[in-house]
C-alpha cells in the first residue's frame, strides 16, 4: 500500500465514528477498529522492502517553492514505530470499546483517537522536516482533545492544558531548530540533511539547532525539567493513558531523536545535554514514583523514568547504546501499556486506583493478576522477561559511559535509577495484589470479561517470548538500529540473550533488585520522610510561571490593546506612511517615461461625480442611510472605472458586490439608529483628518509615479499573458490566475468568507438567544410600514426574472474560463436572484422552499474546491494544479473540458452559501423584530376562495322604521 494511503486513513476515517455513533457503541468501535487495520495491513505490505533494507519513498509537490512537499520515508525505523503506533493502537481500540461507559460519546473518542493516530503515524514517516512540523503540531493539538475528553473533570481540563502548553512551546522552538538544519543543508528533505552530518556539526548555528531541537524532543518526551505535564495528563480515560505512555505521544521525541542522531550526535554537547538529561529524568521519576498512591501516577513517573532512561542511552552516542534504546522502546511499549491496561481493569472493577485501598486482589483477580505481575516484573528487570534484557544492556552502556569526568557517576545514577524502579514495581505487586482480601473496597473487584483483558495478555505473552527467546527480536532490533545508526557507524555485533556471564552489568542488576526489594521492606519510613521533605512542586511552579506570564502580558498588552479601533488604525496607517515616506525621500526617482493622456469629458465628470460621493461621505456620513446611498455611488463609480480601464471582470465583480454588500448592509441598518452619535472630540476628528489626508497624497503620489513609469523588470503580467491558454487552457487570464495559477489563494479566500458567514450567523444565534432578543420582541417601528407588504409588481417580476437571472448566472460560470465572467461572478448573480425572492415575497414564503441549508452550500463548495486540488496529487502534480483538453462530440464543435471548472464550481457554491447564510441571519433577526411577514406572496392566502365577509353594523330598528 502506498505510504500517503498509510498516513491519510486515520485522518480519513476520523469521519466514519461520528457518523456511526447511532448505530451503538460495537459499530462505532468496530468501524474504527477497521480503519486502523487497514492502516496496519497497508503497513505490512512494506515490510519485504523493509526487512531487504530498501528505503520505501513517497513524494507528491505541495509548496515546492518553499520546500514543503509531501514527502514520506519508510525505513526500519519508521516501520518500527508506525508497527507500534498501529499495532497497539489496535489493542487500545478493542479495550477501550469495553472500557467507556454508555455515558461516554463513543464516536467523539474515536474520532480524537483516530486523528491523534494519523499524526503519529505523519510523524514517523515523513520525509520532509516542515511536514513533520505539521504532524508534531497535529499531535499537541489531538493529544489536548484526547486527554481533557472528560471535559466534565476539572483536572481533565487543566492537564489538557498544561500539555498542550508545554509540549506546543517545545513544538515553536523545535520549528526554530529545524528551520535551521534546512537552512544549513540546503534544503528541508530529512534525507538529505541526514546526509549532511559534517556540515551541520561543522556549521556554528549547529549549537543553537541542537538546544532548539532538544527543547522539542524534551517537553514532548517528558524529559526534565518538562516532565511534570504527563503526570497531570493521566486525568484522560485509561485507553488514552494507555496509547500515549507507551506507543505515541512521549515516544514521538524518543523517535526524533534517534532519527536525528547520525547527524546531530556524536559531539560533545550532544552527549553532554542528552545524557544528564537523560538520567536526571531516570532517577527523579523513578523516586517520585515510589511514592506515588494512585496507580497510574505512579505508571506516569514510572514511563518518565523509562523515557529518560532511553534518552541517556541516545545521548551516549555509542552504537551499543542505540541498540540498546531500541530494544528497550519495544520493550518498554509491551509492558507499560499491559500495565496500563491492568490499572484501568482494576479502576474499573474495584472504583479506586488508591493503591492504599487496595490489596488482595490475586484472590478476586486472578487473570488481572497474572498479566500486571508480567509485566511489572519485566519493568522491574527480572530475568526471562523481556525488560531485564535491555536494561541489562542499559546498565552496561553506563559503565563505559564517562560524564564530567566522573566515570562512576553514570553507572551509579542508572543502578539508583534501577533500584527505584525495582522498588515501585514491587510495590505495584505486593501493594496491589499481595495481602489478605479486604472488606471495604469501593466496589467488590472481579475479572472482567474478556474484552478488557485479552488486550494486554496479548502484550504480556511478548513479554514473555522475548524475554525468553530474545533472539527472535534480535534481527528486527538490528534491522531498526542500522536505520537509526546510518552511516555514522555500524552495528554492534552483540547478540540478545538471556546470559552474558558473570558482567559487572548483572551484579549491577542483581543490586538494583535486591535493594529494590530492601526499599520496599522500609516503604513506610521513608514514606514519611519523603513527605516530610521540603521539595519544589512542579504543578506550582509551572502555574506561577503561567500566572507571572499572564500578568506581564497583560501589562505590556492592554495599553496597547485597549479596544479602540480608530487607535489601531491610526497607529498603523501612520506607520504605514512614515515607512512610505522614508523610502519615498531616501530612493532614486527616474525620469517620467509616458506622458499624462487627455482624460475627456466624460472621464472627468465620473471623476467628480466619484470625489464628489466621497467627499459628502466625510462630512454627511453620520446619516447611516444617506452614506449608504453615497457608498453605492462610490462603488458604481469605481466599476465604470474598472470599465475605463479594460478590466471587465474586475467591472462585473464589483457590481454585483455592490448589489449584494449594499442589501445586507439595509438589513443591517434595519436594526441601527438612523445617525451615528458624535463620540470623537475635535482633536481627535482633526488627528483623523490629517492622518487621512496623508495617506490619500501618499497614494495619490505613488500611483502617479508608477503610472508615468515603464516597469524596470519584466511584470509578472506578461508571464500570465503568455502561459495563460497554454498552461491553463483558457484566455480569460483572470479567471486563469484565480482557478489555476493562483488557487491556492482563491481557495483561502472562499473558507475565509464561509467562515465569515458561520460567524454571522453564530452572532445570530447568539442575539436570539441573549438580552437582545428581548429588546427585539419589544422594538416597535418608529413609523408605520406599507401596508402591501409583498407588493404584486415585484412578486410577479421576481418570478419573471428570476429563471432568466439564474440562466444569465449559469451563462457567466460556463464562460468564465476565456470571457469575463466565472464563479465568483456567478455565484454573486444567482445570490441577487435569491435575494430578490426573499425581498418580494419574504423570508417565511422562501424559506418554506429552501431544500438544501445554506451550511451544507458552503460546506459543499470548500469540499468541491479542495478536492478538486488533491485530485492533481494522484497525478503526481502539485495542490490545485489544473488541467484541461478539448473533445468533440457530433454534431457539436470541439469545445473545452477543464478540470478548473470544477474548482469554479466549489467558488460558486462557498459565494452563494455565504451571501444567503448572511441574508438569512439579518432575516431571522427582522422576523424577531415584529417586521410583518407573510407565509403567503402577494398577502393572499390562496386556500382562501373569497375574501371574508365584512361584518355588517347592526340595524336601528328605530332609524330603519
Amino acid at each position: 500500500m502506498s505510504l500517503f494511503f498509510i498516513v491519510a486513513l486515520p485522518f480519513l476515517g476520523a469521519l466514519l465514528p461520528g457518523l456511526m455513533n447511532s448505530a451503538g457503541r460495537a459499530a462505532c468501535a468496530g468501524v474504527t477498529f477497521t480503519v486502523s487495520l487497514l492502516a496496519f495491513i497497508g503497513l505490512l505490505t512494506n515490510l519485504p522492502a523493509v526487512l531487504a533494507g530498501e528505503v520505501v519513498t513517497m513524494q507528491i509537490e505541495w509548496m515546492p517553492s518553499l520546500g514543503l512537499n509531501f514527502t514520506l520515508m519508510l525505513d526500519g525505523l519508521g516501520f518500527f514505530f508506525a508497527l507500534l503506533i498501529l499495532g497497539i493502537g489496535l489493542l487500545i481500540i478493542a479495550y477501550g470499546r469495553h472500557y467507556l461507559s454508555r455515558d461516554d460519546n463513543m464516536g467523539e473518542f474515536f474520532t480524537y483517537l483516530l486523528l491523534f493516530q494519523g499524526a503519529m503515524v505523519g510523524i514517523v514517516l515523513s520525509d520532509n522536516i516542515l511536514l513533520l512540523l505539521v504532524f508534531w503540531e497535529l499531535t499537541s493539538l489531538s493529544s489536548f482533545l484526547l486527554i481533557g475528553y472528560w471535559k466534565h473533570l476539572p483536572e481533565g481540563r487543566q492537564g489538557a492544558r498544561m500539555a498542550l502548553i508545554v509540549t506546543g512551546t517545545g513544538g515553536l522552538a523545535m520549528m526554530g531548530g529545524m528551520l535551521i538544519l534546512g537552512q544549513i543543508a540546503g534544503s528541508y528533505e530529512l534525507s538529505v540533511i541526514l546526509a549532511s552530518r559534517d556540515l551541520i556539526q561543522a556549521d556554528p548555528l549547529y549549537l543553537p539547532a541542537l538546544i532548539l531541537i532538544l527543547l522539542g524532543c524534551f517537553t514532548k518526551s517528558a524529559q526534565f525539567p518538562f516532565h511534570f505535564w504527563l503526570p497531570h495528563a493521566m486525568a484522560a480515560p485509561t485507553p488514552v493513558s494507555a496509547y500515549l505512555h507507551s506507543a505515541t505521544m512521549v515516544k514521538a521525541g524518543i523517535f526524533l531523536m534517534a532519527r536525528m542522531w547520525p547527524v546531530l550526535s556524536g559531539t560533545p554537547e550532544w552527549f553532554v545535554i542528552v545524557t544528564t538529561a537523560g538520567l536526571a529524568t531516570m532517577v527523579l521519576g523513578a523516586v517520585i514514583a515510589l511514592f506515588k498512591h494512585d496507580l497510574k501516577a505512579l505508571l506516569a513517573f514510572s514511563t518518565v523514568s523509562h523515557l529518560g532512561l532511553i534518552t541517556m542511552l541516545l545521548g551516549t552516542g555509542t552504537a551499543f547504546g542505540a541498540m540498546a534504546a531500541v530494544f528497550h522502546i519495544l520493550n518498554h511499549a509491551t509492558f507499560k501499556a499491559a500495565l496500563f491496561m491492568s490499572a484501568g481493569i482494576i479502576d474499573h472493577e474495584a472504583h479506586t486506583r488508591d493503591i492504599r485501598r487496595l490489596g488482595g486482589l490475586r484472590h478476586l483477580m486472578p487473570v488481572t493478576f497474572v498479566i500486571a505481575t508480567l509485566a511489572a516484573l519485566s519493568m522491574a528487570g527480572i530475568p526471562l522477561l523481556n525488560g531485564f534484557l535491555s536494561k541489562e544492556m542499559m546498565l552496561e552502556e553506563a559503565l563505559h559511559t564517562t560524564l564530567f569526568g566522573a566515570p562512576w557517576l553514570v553507572p551509579v545514577l542508572a543502578t539508583v535509577g534501577s533500584l527505584f524502579s525495582a522498588a515501585y514495581c514491587f510495590r505495584l505487586i505486593g501493594h496491589v495484589f499481595l495481602g489478605p482480601v479486604r472488606d471495604d473496597y469501593p466496589a467488590r473487584p472481579h475479572d472482567p470479561d474478556s474484552g478488557l483483558w485479552l488486550p494486554p495478555a496479548i502484550l504480556v505473552v511478548m513479554v514473555v517470548v522475548i524475554g525468553v527467546a530474545p533472539f527472535l527480536a534480535e534481527p528486527f532490533v538490528k534491522l531498526v538500529t542500522a536505520s537509526v545508526l546510518g552511516d555514522a557507524a555500524e552495528v554492534p555485533k552483540a547478540y540478545l540473550k538471556i546470559w552474558h556471564g558473570l558482567v559487572p552489568a548483572l551484579f549491577l542488576s542483581i543490586i538494583a533488585v535486591v535493594g529494590g526489594l530492601l526499599m520496599l521492606a522500609v516503604f513506610t519510613p521513608a514514606l514519611r520522610l519523603w513527605d516530610a521533605a521540603p521539595r519544589p512542586e512542579a504543578k506550582v511552579i509551572f502555574e506561577a510561571l503561567v500566572e507571572a506570564v499572564v500578568r506581564l502580558t497583560r501589562a505590556v498588552i492592554l495599553p496597547l490593546h485597549d479596544g479602540a479601533f480608530t487607535r489601531y488604525a491610526a497607529i498603523g496607517a501612520v506607520t504605514i506612511i512614515a515607512a512610505g515616506f522614508h523610502a519615498w525621500s531616501t530612493g532614486t526617482m527616474g525620469a517620467a517615461t509616458r506622458t499624462v493622456q487627455y482624460a475627456g469629458p466624460v472621464t472627468i465628470a465620473g471623476w467628480a461625480m466619484l470625489v464628489a460621493a466621497t467627499v459628502g461621505m466625510v462630512f454627511l456620513h453620520r446619516n447611516r442611510f444617506l452614506s449608504l446611498i453615497l457608498i453605492g455611488i462610490v462603488g458604481l463609480m469605481v466599476s465604470i472605472g474598472f470599465v475605463f480601464l479594460s478590466a471587465p471582470d474586475l467591472a462585473m465583480t464589483q457590481f454585483t458586490v455592490e448589489v449584494v454588500t449594499i442589501i445586507l448592509m439595509l438589513l443591517a441598518l434595519n436594526f441601527l439608529p438612523n445617525t451615528t452619535p458624535i463620540e470623537s472630540t475635535v482633536l481627535r476628528r482633526v488627528r483623523d483628518a490629517g492622518i487621512a489626508v496623508a495617506g490619500g497624497l501618499a497614494t495619490f503620489g505613488l500611483a502617479y509615479y508608477y503610472m508615468l513609469r515603464d516597469a524596470v523588470d519584466t511584470p509578472i503580467s506578461e508571464f500570465h499573458l503568455a502561459n495563460s491558454y497554454k498552461g491553463g487552457g483558457g484566455t480569460n487570464v483572470v479567471n486563469v490566475i484565480l482557478v489555476d495559477f493562483r488557487g491556492f489563494d482563491t481557495y483561502g479566500e472562499i473558507i475565509v468568507l464561509g467562515i465569515a458567514a458561520l460567524l454571522i450567523y453564530a452572532l445570530t444565534e447568539t442575539l436570539l438567544g441573549g438580552p437582545v432578543r428581548a429588546r427585539l420582541l419589544n422594538r416597535k417601528p418608529d413609523q408605520p410600514r406599507a401596508g402591501d407588504i409583498h407588493p404584486l409588481m415585484m412578486v410577479v417580476l421576481t418570478r419573471v426574472i428570476m429563471p432568466v437571472v439564474l440562466l444569465v448566472g449559469f451563462y457567466i460560470f460556463l464562460r468564465g474560463h476565456n470571457e469575463p465572467g466565472g464563479g465568483f461572478i456567478a455565484g454573486l448573480i444567482v445570490s441577487i436572484a435569491v435575494v430578490m425572492q426573499y425581498m418580494a415575497s419574504g423570508f417565511t414564503w422562501t424559506s418554506s422552499r429552501l431544500r438544501y441549508p445554506y451550511h451544507g452550500v458552503i460546506g459543499a463548495g470548500v469540499l468541491t474546491a479542495g478536492l478538486t486540488g488533491i485530485g492533481s496529487w494522484f497525478f503526481g502534480k502539485p495542490f490545485l494544479t489544473s488541467d484541461f483538453t478539448y473533445v468533440r462530440i457530433p454534431p457539436f464543435e470541439k469545445f473545452e473540458l477543464a478540470t478548473a471548472a470544477l474548482f469554479d464550481l466549489g467558488v460558486f457554491l462557498a459565494v452563494v452559501g455565504a451571501v444567503m447564510l448572511s441574508l438569512e441571519s439579518f432575516s431571522r433577526l427582522a422576523r424577531r423584530a415584529h417586521v410583518p411577514d407573510s407565509e403567503h406572496p402577494m398577502d393572499i392566502d390562496p386556500s382562501r376562495d373569497d375574501p371574508p365577509a365584512v361584518p355588517m353594523a347592526p340595524m336601528n330598528m328605530k332609524e330603519g322604521g
